[in-house]
């Protein structure tokens, strides 16, 4: 909160433009009940019978357990006896007493001292915290109550009777965001009291009273100290306004020369800046009006004044101009790149649109995306996960439909911002942030320290990663190093390349893009900001970040689990991540949802010792409990709900729960981060110094990437049992069909099923022989078309210019040359994509022929024009897709579903041409057939099924069980997978004797 300024400089000085609703109004006092007094009582009374009356019982009851004199080997040889466990048993008693008794009076101490914080006693983790919970409850009554860590003083008086951290551990964070988490955790305290009392104190309140008032810590009387619980309570009218203490005075230099750093530990002699509204009579000092006090005092008081931030020019606006450090993000130095780069700069969404090929036009791909690397990676691969799992599925006959057949091919926008995923995906950067965050996590395992509380992470244009922690942890563990300053650690771009996978829990999934700034690109860690971060601007612009930041949260690659509920948008990004997102209707279904969460996390964290998610996500349980969740919120709660909103996510942070809100001002209470988004696309947190160009998802490009998520799942998708297709329908139909007679020999034919190979062209130019050859096959495999920038970023996937570009596609036309019509085998069509002529076709395209006239075309009414097609297709099977392709090359591959559609094809044209010689009893042309296929497809279940029910039927039952050890041999530790067993049950019942004596 900004610090009021002295009488001489207050009245000359405008008015802060901080946020409201930052400070905590006053509320009621709470005057002890006798609920505390009951409390109290029985607190002494299990005191009163662990600390004196366990020893009475075992010393009266059972004796001293330990023997008399040193013990003899003859005491090793006597028997053992009950009496001889009870003694052990005794020993172990006597143990947890000590240890509870030291437990007591270390809490004793340090409530009765009021100076530090408790000391930790060896292994005493859940001893010490009931100790300290039954001396809180016993003080609770005396004044020496509030001196304890203020958490402590509100036992049995917190909301459902959950603990909230101490308040010196959160005061304790100097990070980017430490500012803001006082002020979320002090205005969610007092929320649900200072909303009737706002608007009185907004007229009657401190600028009334604008003089700056200070208190001197008292010495003790007694036994009673000062704390800053007592002073609030007796001058501010509520002791839980201590925090506002706390936040005028830390890290100011006292008159002893120390400085406040918590708040629990005050000493005599400090003197104490005060609220303006500060009451009390001669306690409350002010340095110009102190008759009552000594010329030593006021000079103390006077000098203390010269150290606070009024003093210093800041005031409230500091704020705002980014004076100060902790209530900034600060965008990370650059290293200089090195003169000869040992690898090539990482995309961070900017290389391409800085390249000149981005600069001439976009040939129509929606820029939001091509600028969004990370998110449109993440789209890019789970959309490849589910359409491998629809040719699963459909393979396995659980659904009807595209049996190993292309999925079907996206048009109009779906097709533009399927390019546009292709174009801006950076897969590369993904893969090297998700090993660099693990790898930290494991290093810091290794070295038994806990995870830092990382606020946001900087992907610098030269492929350096920052993490900007909350405050200073140290040394981080190589190849980490420092950055600028203790709260930044920077790993370069050559070190995390170096980077192995671990098997660790990924420790940072809440890490989400925002947008870039001066070619850095920020993701903001939601799980960890103390408080809401809202956003405002217009609900469109809203709804498009929102859109983003669920849709890279719901597929990025750096996170294991996650929940994501959207309240009030967004139903229709479900497909995208079934298994992540949910939707609530409103904000009454999200708060009964919330508050039980909320109070299920506070108690496992608290069951299993720890402080927060971070620390369990390095230690035993690291996988169980602690998956993060992010609440986006697109509508502007109610004010009443605002309110309870806040109070909910007070603590949020180490729960592992983010709250994203949207909001139409800029004043929502709790909020740590306040952003505004324009309609020019800026990201502004002014507060915090940012302004980015925003990532964003636009309605139109939400709903076609919807739309693509949804055409590949075969349950809804076309061709599905949602949709029209069948095994006759359209979804069946190779996207292009050759003419696979005599009259339809190609120009050019090219094979890609096996090692690479061209038919019918002349050798390009040996410098040039691979891009050509590499652009020709991504041409081949897609027959729709493909965008220029498609298949320039996936020749260069680094970026590059236009007119390199265009030169490659000219020698391209120039190589595939003309038809004997003068057509030009390589074309442009109506939507600018390049398109091969019929006269260019390629092995997998004729097998895809093949296959379809065998089972849906001409083969259909003739056996022997089926056999003779699914023999010729099998024939063309000479091994995977392009073999010998060299090493770093044809990476684009990785985007594509063709490793997956091949094998289903080779495995169903094998299957095919089994069950036609298994109609004649041609048992070895069909163990052939399907011996053929395995070569290619060795993990379809299918096929072996098939070769052991061809097996049997030959009648050999040594050949049988000589497949079945094969079997088991190649099912490895996983076992022979249930289906395939049962078969085996079936057919061998000796299989496993078999086996057993094979092995």
């Amino acid at each position: 909160m900004p610090r009021r300024r002295t009488s001489s400089s207050s009245s000359s000085t405008a008015p802060s433009a901080a946020p409201r609703n930052r400070t905590p109004q006053p509320v009621r006092v709470r005057r002890r009940s006798f609920g505390d007094f009951v409390k109290a009582f029985l607190a002494f009374v299990v005191l009163l019978v662990l600390v004196v009356g366990v020893p009475l019982a075992l010393a009266t009851q059972i004796g001293w357990p330990l023997p008399d004199g040193a013990p003899s080997l003859d005491w090793l040889q006597r028997e053992i006896t009950v009496q001889t466990f009870l003694h052990i048993l005794t020993v172990v008693v006597w143990f947890a007493w000590a240890q509870f008794t030291a437990c007591v009076l270390v809490e004793v101490k340090a409530a009765l001292s009021g100076v530090g914080v408790p000391g930790r006693v060896p292994g005493a983790g859940p001893s010490q915290l009931l100790a300290r919970q039954l001396v809180a409850a016993l003080l609770l009554v005396g004044a020496t109550a509030a001196s304890l860590t203020p958490g402590l003083s509100q036992l049995g008086q917190s909301m459902e009777g959950n603990q909230k951290p101490s308040v010196a551990a959160a005061q304790q964070t100097p990070g980017i965001f430490a500012q803001q988490q006082e002020q979320a955790a002090g205005t969610a305290s007092a929320l649900a009291e200072q909303a009737g009392q706002a608007a009185a104190r907004a007229d009657g309140g401190s600028a009334a009273h604008g003089d700056t008032k200070y208190y001197r810590i008292q010495p003790p009387e007694g036994r009673h100290h000062d704390s800053l619980w007592e002073i609030a309570d007796r001058h501010l009218g509520d002791g839980r306004r201590y925090k506002e203490i706390f936040e005028l005075n830390k890290d100011r230099v006292q008159p002893d020369g120390s400085k406040l750093s918590e708040a629990s530990l005050i000493r005599p002699g400090w003197i104490m800046e005060m609220p303006g509204d500060a009451r009390g009579g001669e306690l409350v000092e002010m340095p110009d009006e102190a008759p009552n006090v000594s010329e030593q005092v006021q000079q103390q008081i006077s000098d203390y004044a010269r150290t606070g931030d009024h003093a210093q020019g800041g005031g409230g606006s500091g704020a705002h101009g980014g004076g100060g450090d902790n209530a900034q993000v600060s965008l990370p130095e650059q290293r200089p790149a090195p003169a000869t780069p040992a690898t090539p700069a990482p995309s961070t969404g900017q290389d391409h649109a800085a390249t000149p090929a981005a600069a001439d036009h976009s040939f129509g791909l929606p820029e939001a995306l091509l600028a969004a690397p990370l998110l449109a990676a993440g789209l890019l691969g789970a959309l490849g996960r589910r359409r491998r799992q629809a040719l699963w599925q459909s393979a396995l006959g659980s659904v009807g439909g595209r049996r190993g057949m292309e999925p079907p091919t996206p048009t109009g926008d779906a097709q533009d911002v399927q390019d546009a995923l292709l174009v801006g995906a950076d897969p590369e950067g993904v893969r090297l942030l998700d090993r660099a965050l693990r790898g930290l996590a494991a290093a810091l395992a290794a070295e038994s320290r806990p995870l830092p509380v990382v606020y946001a992470a900087w992907m610098g244009g030269n492929g350096d990663l920052h993490l900007q922690l909350a405050q200073p942890a140290g040394k981080p563990p190589a190849p980490w190093q420092l950055g600028q300053d203790q709260t930044f650690w920077l790993l370069a771009r050559a070190d995390a390349e170096r980077y192995e996978d671990v098997d660790t829990a990924a420790p940072y999934p809440g890490l989400v893009s925002l947008g870039t700034m001066d070619d850095s690109r920020l993701l903001l860690n939601l799980e960890s900001v103390p408080g809401i971060v809202s956003l405002g601007g217009s609900e469109a612009d809203r709804t498009a970040v929102f859109a983003s930041v669920a849709a890279e949260l719901a597929t990025n690659g750096w996170s294991d689990r996650m929940t994501i509920t959207l309240v009030g948008f967004g139903d229709d990004l479900t497909p995208l991540a079934p298994n992540r997102i949910r939707h609530l209707d409103g904000f009454e279904d999200l708060f009964e949802t919330m508050s039980a969460e909320t109070r299920q996390r506070r108690g496992a964290l608290g069951a299993a010792g720890h402080d927060s998610v971070l620390t369990g996500r390095t230690g035993p349980a690291q996988h169980t409990r602690w998956a993060p969740h992010l609440v986006l919120l697109a509508a502007q709660p109610s004010d009443e709900d605002a309110l309870r909103l806040a109070e909910l996510a007070a603590d949020a942070g180490r729960l592992g729960i983010g709250y994203l809100v949207g909001t139409e001002g800029t004043d929502l209470p709790g909020a740590a981060w306040e952003m505004q988004i324009t309609g020019e696309g800026k990201l502004l947190a002014p507060l915090l110094g940012l302004e980015l160009e925003a990532q964003t998802l636009p309605a139109a490009q939400q709903r076609a990437v919807v739309e693509l998520f949804t055409d590949a799942d075969p349950e809804h998708g076309p061709g599905g049992s949602g949709g029209p297709g069948g095994a006759s329908g359209t979804a069946n139909t190779p996207p292009f069909l050759v003419d696979i007679s005599e009259q339809g020999r190609p120009a050019v034919y090219a094979r890609l099923v096996g090692s690479y190979e061209i038919i019918g062209l002349d050798a390009p130019d040996g410098e040039r022989s691979a891009l050509l050859h590499e652009a020709l096959a991504l041409l081949l495999l897609h027959r729709e078309g493909v965008h220029p920038r498609v298949l320039s970023s996936a020749l260069w996937p680094r970026g590059v210019t236009a007119d390199v570009r265009d030169a490659l596609l000219e020698r391209l036309r120039a190589w595939l040359g003309t038809d004997p019509d003068g057509t030009p085998r390589l074309t442009t069509d109506a939507t600018g994509r390049l398109t091969l002529a019929k006269s260019v076709v390629s092995d997998l395209d004729v097998l895809r022929s093949l296959y379809y006239e065998a089972t849906q075309g001409r083969g259909v009414g003739s056996r022997q024009v089926r056999g003779r097609l699914l023999t010729d297709a099998l024939v063309l099977v000479r091994g995977p897709l392009l073999a010998d392709r060299p090493e770093g090359r044809y990476r684009w591959l990785t985007h594509e579903i063709i490793d997956a559609q091949l094998p289903l094809l080779v495995a169903d044209t094998g299957l095919a041409l089994s069950e036609f010689h298994l109609e004649k009893n041609r048992a070895e042309k069909a163990i052939e057939a399907l011996n053929a296929a395995l070569r290619t497809a060795p993990a379809d279940e299918r096929l072996w099924h098939e070769l052991l029910r061809a097996t049997h039927t030959t009648g050999d039952t040594d050949r049988l069980h000589a497949l079945a050890a094969d079997l088991v041999g190649r099912s490895g530790a996983r076992g022979v997978p249930p289906r395939t067993e049962a078969l085996l049950d079936e057919l061998l019942p000796t299989w496993r004797e078999g086996v057993a004596a094979a092995g």
